[in-house]
């Protein structure tokens, strides 16, 4: 018994279909509606018994290519919604490749953790991180932060004098909460300091409760700062919080899961020389920098550290200096996952291809569109805006004269389900906003123009 095909050129001439459907959908990503639904028919259609006897290849070629219409609508250039990245045509080469190879990238001696380590020494140097920085390509922000606060917790644990205690903005992403929870840390000792009126940390509220916690008999191991918070995209001060650390001996790190890219561009790169600074740095390719989902980062300054908090290979992973069992770097020694796919070829490939200068004019592109709304909303007298943009993200809202929260609501949820575009609502100082996130290469002004006639059509509907 194989599962090879009986016929290959039957399956190459399947194949040949799915790959056009695919290109066709990215061709065409700029047309028709953001999101559609799945129809219930689909949704019956997919929840089946469990298959005991198979199709044709050529059935499951028409089944996967009527799926394609039902994403979530990210490829469109009016999908605004939370930070998900576009991603790129490109991503479908590489992808097929990793899946033709189907190679284990948590160790031994092939092609895999060649090009990782490859990924990761660019990495590090658009981050003005040193050459000798360790890291491992992930899933995401939220794995790069689990393994980046675990390294930071054994380090702490080796002269710790009382229970560790981690600080971070209001504004940080609710995974750094999570590390500390799974990693046994607790989140009540997590430290969410207040912010200022540009919603970045408030250094003095910081220095007063590491204060606190010192007299407390506590010992503060961690302060997490944020390049580009989710819900409006503000900047830590990154500097002064790498003076602080230093100063009082506590790890640095910064979830930079799509600000951080930024440094690469032109527009916000002089606020975010702090990221050199860092211990550790967690970020996302498949955000701002377009790979295909999904593709995150962890950089970690200290190698021998970051190795010491996960190598532990047993006998049957026992390493040797020729075959396959050889290699120099074993990803399964600095994180949690010995079974890998092959993330960090998608990620080589395209930066191979579109090269840096290319991805950071598509980011600085975005942030003057985010300026350009802001523009738009403080023209257009039935809008407001509730937040800076410090960034690639604009909080505004339709100005009602009552229900303003559930009536802004209303008009994100009618824009979603008509498919003309997808924001998303966020709530900053008690007031439910309409959130726009710009991480998308395909986005024209224009884009922006149909978003604000929509909203003041539905708000005017809604009175």
């Amino acid at each position: 018994m194989t599962l090879d095909p009986k016929d290959w050129n039957a399956f190459r001439a399947t194949a040949h279909k799915m790959l056009d459907a695919s290109i066709d959908k990215l061709e065409n990503a700029s047309e028709g509606r953001v999101w559609t639904p799945l129809p219930e028919a689909k949704k019956a259609a997919i929840q089946t018994g469990l298959p005991v006897l198979g199709t044709s290849t050529d059935e499951m070629q028409k089944q996967l290519q009527s799926l394609l219409p039902y994403g979530v609508g990210n490829t469109h250039p009016r999908f605004f919604g939370w930070v998900h990245g576009t991603g790129a045509p490109s991503g479908l080469m590489a992808d097929m490749a990793a899946a033709a190879m189907n190679v284990n990238a948590g160790g031994r001696d092939h092609v895999a953790p060649v090009v990782e380590r490859q990924v990761l020494a660019w990495s590090a140097e658009m981050m003005g991180m040193p050459k000798e920085t360790s890291g491992l390509i992930v899933s995401g922000t939220s794995m790069a932060t689990i393994i980046a606060l675990k390294v930071a917790r054994d380090q702490a644990m080796q002269t710790v004098k009382g229970a560790l205690v981690g600080y971070t903005s209001e504004q940080t992403h609710s995974c750094v909460a999570q590390a500390f929870d799974i990693l046994g840390l607790g989140r009540d000792h997590l430290r969410k300091i207040t912010c200022n009126d540009a919603l970045e940390m408030d250094i003095s509220a910081l220095r007063a409760a590491i204060d606190a916690d010192k007299a407390a008999g506590l010992t503060p191991f961690l302060i997490v700062g944020t390049a580009g918070a989710v819900n409006m995209g503000a900047i830590d001060d990154l500097e002064a919080l790498a003076d602080i650390a230093a100063s009082d001996d506590m790890w640095f790190h910064i979830d930079g899961a799509f600000g951080a890219t930024a440094r690469i561009g032109q527009h916000a790169k002089d606020r975010l020389t702090g990221v050199a600074r860092a211990d550790s740095l967690a970020f996302d390719f498949h955000k701002w920098l377009q790979v295909n989902y999904d593709a995150g980062c962890v950089l970690i300054r200290d190698e021998a550290a970051h190795r010491k908090a996960f190598s532990d290979r047993p006998e049957y992973l026992r390493g040797s200096e020729r075959g396959l069992a050889g290699g120099a770097f074993w990803a399964v020694d600095y994180g949690p996952e010995l079974s890998r796919g092959f993330r960090a070829l998608k990620v080589w490939a395209h930066l191979k291809e579109h090269g840096v200068a290319a991805l950071a004019a598509v980011i600085d592109r975005n942030i003057e569109q985010a300026q350009y709304l802001e523009n738009l909303v403080k023209i257009t007298p039935e809008l407001e805006m509730l937040a800076p943009v410090p960034l690639n993200i604009c909080c505004f809202r339709y100005k009602f004269d009552a229900d303003n929260d559930a009536k802004n609501e209303e008009i994100v949820v009618r824009l979603q389900e008509s498919g003309i575009a997808v924001p998303s609502t966020t709530v900053l100082g008690g007031r439910l906003a309409i959130r726009v996130n710009l991480t998308n290469h395909r986005t024209r002004e224009s884009d922006l123009d149909v978003l604000v006639d929509a909203v003041v059509r539905v708000g005017g509907e809604l009175g």
